[in-house]
């Protein structure tokens, strides 16, 4: 993925499709910019750091002067003409990140889930093999092959249609959605992770 100077990347901020709208939640605002640059105050420009709603990248985003945000708000981030707050941004790792916003992203993360509950319970309705001895559903925390056969059973008598279903009908696995939360944080705590099924991949 490339960045410009502006900030725009051409998997998020692609003027296409005017619909396309792609926002990020914000985990702290840094009105001053950050603390470790050394130009004077008049010339950095006010930051934050946000999580991407729709694949889960992290962000450092360059703010209009006059940006009124805060936490957990959402931006958008592109594409570039429907931008109000955000003057420019560029990808980041967990380690990039403010000590403020490593406390919020957990609550960010389950937010993201929580609004889009159904797109996260079709993981569990069309999660698929990875290799012949590794499926998608075992990279979730607690799920091993037991587990893994009870909601593949289970989803051939019909999809799931919310977590609390997935929780009734799958015998032995309990908070689903915490379950998920728990393994996209791990995903954007490893970034050398070798299977990545939520960060970095479009929802």
């Amino acid at each position: 993925m490339t960045t410009t100077e502006s900030g725009d990347t051409d998997a998020d901020t692609s003027d296409g499709d005017p619909g396309d709208v792609r926002q990020a939640v914000v985990l702290d605002h840094l009105p001053h910019g950050r603390a470790d640059d050394d130009r004077p105050r008049h010339r950095k420009s006010p930051l934050a750091y946000a999580l991407g709603e729709r694949d889960f990248r992290l962000f450092e985003l360059t703010l209009v002067d006059d940006a009124d945000i805060s936490i957990g708000d959402r931006v958008v981030i592109g594409p570039t003409g429907k931008r109000e707050a955000v003057d420019g941004f560029k990808q980041v790792t967990y380690d990039d990140l403010s000590n403020t916003a490593v406390g919020e992203l957990e609550y960010a993360v389950e937010a993201i889930v929580e609004a889009d509950e159904q797109r996260f319970v079709d993981f569990y309705n069309d999660a698929q093999p990875i290799t012949l001895r590794l499926h998608q559903l075992n990279l979730l925390p607690g799920i091993g092959k037991k587990l893994r056969n009870n909601v593949l059973d289970q989803r051939k008598r019909g999809p799931f249609e919310s977590f609390e279903e997935v929780e009734d009908r799958v015998s032995g696995l309990h908070r689903p959605k915490e379950v998920l939360v728990e393994r996209i944080m791990e995903e954007l705590r490893d970034d050398d992770l070798k299977y990545k099924t939520f960060v970095g991949r479009n929802g």
